[in-house]
């Protein structure tokens, strides 16, 4: 073990599945822990969330399905998760963003294909710098990930942050939505536009009535505060 060993939860209740990830993640130097179904993972999270750094979730698990147990994560953290399933509707990957997901990954897959997806969300969830944003009423703090509007703080998912940061990074600049993918979903990413309008949507409902993010027509959407060009 390694100082800057990654921490991750693996959640299934097919126990040939989940000793294949964990072999294959071991062998890489990642630290694993195990649970075999939802109300197993939220107990162990509960216990180790100061230490885990990424959940990799299954959906279709009895009991406490990986939905409901993402949807009670997020009510405690912003931690990366993963959703891992056999069910390939657009419906079904809409349903799990819009819970907090932050990528999602297809079975059958191949281990290799989720190693790259893992460490690109945990280098896409660490690479923000320290230094704290302000734009009018709106703050953003990526060392403590917390966003404000007015000294009031305003509760986003690890994918809403990461979009609003990028877009505010970018102030005033027209982003296409491919652009917007390859930076907060990554090139690897398999899904379209869409995932990016979706996402534009809840932000633009969180942020309330501070109306930054501008939609451009045939192109995507930009940062934009009263006043600026």
């Amino acid at each position: 073990m390694t100082g800057n060993q990654n921490c991750i939860l693996v959640v299934d209740d097919d126990k040939r599945m989940r000793k294949a990830i964990v072999d294959f993640f071991t062998y890489r130097n990642y630290k694993m822990i195990e649970a075999g179904d939802g109300k197993e993972a939220l107990d162990i999270f509960e216990k180790f969330a100061d230490t885990i750094d990424l959940i990799l979730l299954d959906i279709m698990m009895p009991g406490k399905d990986g939905i409901m147990v993402l949807g009670e994560v997020r009510e405690l953290s912003d931690i990366p998760v993963i959703l891992l399933t056999a069910k390939d509707k657009e419906t079904d990957q809409i349903t799990g963003f819009r819970q907090g997901a932050d990528d999602y990954v297809i079975k059958p897959f191949s281990p290799t294909l989720l190693v790259a997806r893992v460490e690109s969300v945990l280098k896409r969830t660490k690479k923000q710098g320290n230094e704290v944003l302000k734009e009018g009423e709106l703050l953003i703090d990526p060392l403590k990930r917390q966003i404000f509007i007015n000294e009031k703080e305003v509760y986003l998912s690890l994918k809403e942050f990461d979009l609003l940061f990028f877009l505010v990074k970018n102030k005033g600049v027209a982003l296409t939505r491919e652009q917007i993918l390859n930076a907060v979903w990554d090139f690897r990413y398999e899904g379209d536009g869409r995932t990016v309008d979706t996402h534009i949507k809840q932000l633009r409902a969180k942020l309330s009535e501070y109306a930054c993010i501008k939609t451009v027509h045939r192109v995507g959407y930009k940062f934009e505060t009263e006043g600026s060009k």
